[in-house]
């Protein structure tokens, strides 16, 4: 998102809190990175997670007078930047803090003993701070209506819903006959996620599963309850992900996301999505069409979509019917809808985005 925001703003200035260089792409590098004091403290750009108390704080440093935009990208405490009152400020959000709302239990409870001592206190101070800080935006995007509703639950405003951008023309489908005869679980192997939903479920099914992903404490505990049936192949390149992502039966996707870029990745590899029916994926899936989804967060209810859709003939598709429903979160799709909200707002028009130096932005 940040990339196409570039795009459309390629003089904008960039705020973060920690900045690795080797770790974005060029056309970010091409910008003026400019860091918080979250920043200048030991080891900032691998232990930035550490530091989240420090983040308020260290946002009211900011002086952003000099620009005539501010886009703030919401997923921790961006959205709290202050403006001058004839500034206009337009917030994305990828959601509210997880941590620190619906999803505080899960990550307590997955945290180490320190972090879950100290996080009953951290909390209620930022929670008291994000609900207060959702008031600075002008305007508020969520990346799916899932989002939209935390953003209305948590912090009582209303919010447009953009889906984020997929780079859906990287991906492309194969000829059936070039098929494995393998299911996919693709990501982070995160708790959240619920790779081990997946596991317990192919243990039963007894059906090829591969699995892509790290970290590695994480894969090496879930190997051990695997049967053979299930590989775990770690993190691959790009080349081989697109490989495997085409050549799959179905995507399988047991976690709740807030939208979910690996699904659209799927369609646009002209493979159907098996996934849990809550989160951002009922933006992107539609239950019958490109997918099937399961609503009970079970071994059973999984094993019993994954038989579904083998009855369902979704598998023997045509792909392209895949690939034209995943065209619809493109990244031009993208630039158009926020182009539209940024005319709405009065801050630019058509013909302005055009030009070099349209507006700056600050981006988490």
């Amino acid at each position: 998102m940040l990339e196409q925001l570039c795009t459309m703003f390629p003089q904008a200035d960039i705020f973060t809190h920690a900045y690795r260089p080797d770790k974005v792409s060029p056309q970010i590098r091409a910008h003026r990175v400019i860091t918080t004091s979250v920043g200048r403290l030991p080891f900032a750009s691998r232990l930035y997670q550490k530091y989240l108390p420090l983040m308020p704080a260290a946002l009211d440093e900011l002086d952003l007078s000099a620009y005539d935009l501010v886009l703030s990208s919401e997923a921790g405490p961006a959205k709290g930047v202050i403006t001058p009152v004839d500034v206009p400020h337009l917030c994305y959000c990828h959601s509210p803090m997880r941590y620190i709302w619906d999803q505080y239990q899960v990550y307590r409870d997955n945290a180490g003993f320190l972090t879950r001592q100290l996080m009953p206190s951290m909390a209620r101070k930022l929670r008291a701070w994000d609900v207060q800080t959702a008031a600075r935006p002008d305007r508020i995007i969520a990346n799916s209506q899932h989002v939209a509703r935390r953003v209305q639950k948590y912090w009582r405003r209303d919010a447009d819903v953009i889906n984020p951008p997929v780079s859906v023309q990287k991906f492309k489908p194969v000829a059936p006959a070039d098929r494995g005869g393998y299911y996919l679980w693709l990501g982070e192997l995160a708790p959240y996620k619920r790779p081990d939903l997946a596991i317990e479920a192919f243990n039963r099914l007894d059906r090829p599963l591969f699995v892509i992903g790290g970290p590695g404490k994480a894969e090496a505990a879930l190997a051990r309850k695997a049967n053979p049936n299930i590989r775990f192949l770690g993190r691959v390149d790009d080349d081989r992900l697109r490989q495997y992502l085409a050549c799959c039966r179905a995507l399988i996707f047991p976690g709740e996301e807030d939208f979910g870029i690996v699904p659209v990745e799927a369609m646009a590899s002209g493979r159907p999505v098996i996934a849990y029916g809550r989160g951002g994926v009922l933006d992107s899936v539609i239950d019958g069409e490109t997918g099937l989804f399961f609503h009970d967060l079970s071994v059973h209810a999984l094993v019993d979509a994954v038989e579904r859709f083998e009855a369902s003939g979704l598998e023997n598709a045509d792909p392209q019917h895949f690939v034209r429903h995943a065209a619809g979160f493109a990244e031009p799709v993208f630039r158009h809808k926020m182009t539209r909200v940024l005319q709405q707002m009065g801050v630019v028009d058509a013909q302005a985005l055009d030009t070099p130096a349209a507006a700056n932005f600050a981006a988490q």
